[in-house]
């Protein structure tokens, strides 16, 4: 019988090859359009069907200085984030993917649905190198994102200004 860390293994594997499926046909759907928010709209419906552990899927947009509530799918979202506060600010800030694995653990956590548990963020660049937006992905399971998440999903979110 295998330990928690052969599980492990074979649920990264599992989402690896989930995540090759989603970004297969996400590439192609993507090249029907070069506009970034019918883009990101096709990236949250595609991954939050297809992930059974995405609870929230969505964008916020960095509008003059504001992260503003962009596409998405699930629950009804904040739609305005307090500045410098909380995951999504936290990976704008640093230009860095955020993998938490408890919400409530994180200072400064900022709640918009009591039933997430955990969340990973993902800046999102346009074609300058400039963060005009966060991809955000909560679970209402804790530890739900792992660094599979994050490897896999940053190449999904270089689709989003991609001239390819």
């Amino acid at each position: 019988m295998g330990d928690s860390k052969d599980h492990y293994k074979m649920e990264n594997k599992k989402k690896e090859g989930r995540y090759f499926r989603i970004y297969t046909q996400l590439k192609e759907l993507l090249n029907k359009t070069d506009d970034p928010l019918a883009r990101m709209s096709s990236v949250c419906a595609v991954l939050h069907h297809k992930m059974d552990y995405y609870f929230w899927t969505g964008f916020y947009l960095l509008k003059e200085g504001k992260l503003i509530v962009g596409p998405y799918q699930g629950p009804v979202a904040c739609q305005e984030l307090e500045k410098d506060k909380g995951v999504c600010w936290a990976a704008v800030n640093s230009k860095a993917p955020m993998l938490v694995a408890d919400v409530h653990a994180f200072p400064g956590h900022i709640s918009c649905d009591s039933r997430s548990k955990s969340e990973i963020t993902l800046p999102v660049f346009d074609g300058k190198g400039d963060v005009v937006a966060v991809f955000d992905v909560d679970s209402d399971q804790t530890g739900s994102f792992t660094s599979v998440d994050q490897e896999e999903l940053s190449r999904i979110m270089a689709l989003i200004f991609s001239t390819e």
